[in-house]
């Protein structure tokens, strides 16, 4: 099969139809969170520091419930791909039950000892903050269930290739999220549970509405109440191959984030306060590059599931291009408009400079690097190839990002620039690992269903 005829396949006129609606979705909840941020602030300092903290834990929890649902799209995807929509569709189903099932697991286990958590990781901060934790954790917890049932729904609708449904879902949650946050801070006045409880209200329409759109038979992928009722180990073992070693690749990069946080509290003050805002202009430079990451699970999937090697490995290529266009077009974006961000914030003009280059050396690297080190990635998981990529990823966070962070910010005092440096650092030898490993084709070897 030549090159121009798999162009024309299933995603040769659909690839856009797919990437724009997940590039926005990610867009909006990033501007959402930013604004949600601004309205906790008028509930009090107590209530931001609280959900500033628990926000950081949940987050574990977030990825954790995406490793699990990513390895269900991966496998669903490749029934796609095969023409085996009926038995997606039991994935699919046994891939809720999954979710349902953790999910429902860790809530109880963080409602049962909130309190005792929250004192174990954060026990050292003032009383009013404290209770805030334990409020918003108690709340959060409460919408586990919801967020782990959304995710498995989204992966369906992904997998599909319909990215146009959960951007729009996305969109009302947000407005139900927003709006909820505003009443409880400025009319009812009640604080922390104000912003917690209109969280939990838009995870749970969200669920409830995914959930629905999924037992529509005309999506000829959906799910069936035999299956969800039913434990088969079979799809379980399909999807835990790929989801355990995601997860725990996840689990490492958030104990790694949170060491990194203590070595930039060494730094002073003005240090932090340029990394923090960095961190918030970097997250928004690096959607275009998270956004590709479902793009390639869906179309190397469903490619491997058909067994179209062929037809993988050229949109392997056609995908990075993509990726490498789009990453280098939105941070060159974002830096210019960087100057722009910084009048907003009331900080220092040496704080400034160094938000400045900080953003520099991450928009270079986020998009000349970062395609290659995570969308790709996420390309080698949807062939089944999970394990390279898991040590790759573990070694690579580990001895290249924490390693030189104690080397380069605080060996050579180099300060956050060197943290800066030793993340890309990281980007690089993934980068590098990953190319290799595509271009040899091992990947091609692998078999998920």
């Amino acid at each position: 099969m030549k090159n121009g005829a798999v162009g024309k396949g299933i995603y040769g006129q659909n690839l856009i139809k797919m990437i724009v609606p997940l590039f926005f979705e990610q867009l909006l909840v990033m501007l959402v969170g930013m604004a949600d941020t601004l309205v906790v602030s008028y509930a009090g300092e107590a209530a931001v520091s609280g959900v500033s903290l628990v926000n950081q834990f949940n987050t574990i929890f977030i990825y954790l419930f995406t490793a699990l649902t990513s390895g269900g799209a991966v496998v669903i995807s490749q029934y796609i791909g095969s023409n085996e929509k009926d038995t997606a569709g039991a994935s699919a189903s046994q891939l809720l039950l999954l979710s349902i099932g953790f999910s429902v697991i860790v809530s109880g286990v963080i409602l049962a000892g909130n309190r005792w958590i929250m004192r174990l990781m954060f026990g050292r901060v003032e009383d009013s903050v404290m209770e805030a934790c334990v409020t918003y954790l108690r709340i959060s917890a409460y919408s586990y269930p919801a967020l782990a049932v959304y995710s498995s729904g989204a992966a369906v609708y992904r997998s599909l290739g319909k990215t146009n449904v959960t951007m729009y879902l996305s969109v009302a949650s947000n407005i139900i999220n927003m709006i909820g946050n505003l009443i409880g801070v400025f009319v009812l006045q009640a604080g922390v549970a104000g912003v917690a409880y209109p969280s939990l209200i838009a995870r749970i329409f969200s669920a409830a509405a995914i959930t629905l759109l999924c037992f529509r038979r005309n999506n000829g992928v959906y799910y069936q109440g035999k299956w969800i009722h039913r434990w088969q180990s079979i799809f379980m073992k399909q999807i835990l191959r790929i989801a355990v070693p995601n997860g725990l690749e996840n689990g490492v990069f958030q104990l790694v984030k949170v060491a990194l946080s203590s070595i930039v509290a060494l730094f002073g003050t003005y240090q932090i306060a340029a990394n923090g805002v960095a961190q918030s202009i970097w997250s928004l430079a690096a959607l275009a590059g998270v956004a590709m990451g479902p793009v390639f699970i869906t179309v190397i999937g469903q490619c491997m599931g058909k067994r179209d090697t062929e037809g993988a490995d050229y949109y392997f290529k056609k995908l990075m291009k993509i990726t490498l266009l789009l990453s280098t077009a939105w941070n060159l974006f974002v830096l210019l408009l960087t100057p722009l961000f910084l009048k907003l914030y009331a900080v220092e003009p040496q704080t400034k400079q160094l938000i400045i280059w900080l953003v520099l050396i991450h928009n270079v690297f986020n998009a000349t690097a970062f395609p290659f080190s995570g969308a790709l990635s996420n390309g080698l998981r949807a062939a089944g190839d999970v394990k390279f990529t898991m040590y790759v990823s573990i070694a690579s966070t580990i001895a290249g990002r924490l390693f030189l962070s104690y080397l380069l910010g605080i060996v050579f005092d180099m300060g956050v620039i060197g943290i800066a440096i030793a993340m890309v650092c990281d980007w690089i030898i993934r980068a590098v690992f990953f190319i290799l490993r595509q271009r040899s084709g091992k990947w091609k070897l692998f078999k998920v269903i």
